[in-house]
């Protein structure tokens, strides 16, 4: 399959009013900015979004999430979960939009809309307090995050190409 026919979506979520829990959203806002992304892949701020997600993932070649997740790691850690594993991944959450998640990827398997590949970026976060803004070891783990999911996209077969933007981070 070439990448023309190819459907990708690129789905942040996260609370941008809750610090580092935000980093979901910031990474697809970034994404956009920094790079001009081919037909076939769609970039999405899914925001605490539910079930309304559903319908997004729907008939999807590839599903690439990201989000804060907390794991005891060091602050700004990222950790790459695929396919089977990633529901798993939501699961010992508490936040809303984590249980939402869980709820629509559920759905997707049981419907039998589960896009073929599914990747999720997990970023630790440092602080989850109310307030705008990420810390610094998040910002540093949203930019591997981004390095990643772009090379993730060139890999698949897509042509990425870079604004001459760089960073504020």
């Amino acid at each position: 399959m070439s990448w023309q026919q190819m459907n990708t979506l690129v789905l942040g979520i996260g609370n941008l009013l809750i610090g580092d829990e935000g980093v979901g959203c910031k990474t697809i806002e970034e994404l956009e900015r920094r790079f001009e992304l081919p037909a076939g892949v769609e970039c999405v701020d899914g925001g605490t979004a539910g079930f309304e997600l559903l319908t997004m993932i729907d008939g999807r070649d590839h599903l690439i999430l990201i989000d804060a997740l907390q794991n005891d790691r060091a602050p700004g850690t990222v950790v790459m979960v695929e396919g089977n594993e990633v529901p798993q991944a939501f699961h010992a959450r508490t936040t809303p939009h984590q249980l939402g998640i869980c709820d629509v990827l559920a759905a997707a398997q049981l419907g039998g809309t589960m896009p073929g590949s599914l990747t999720l970026y997990g970023i630790e976060p440092k602080q989850l307090d109310v307030g705008i803004g990420l810390s610094p070891e998040v910002e540093a783990g949203m930019e591997k995050t981004i390095g990643a999911v772009v090379h993730q996209l060139r890999h698949i077969g897509y042509e990425v190409k870079t604004h001459a933007i760089q960073s504020e981070h």
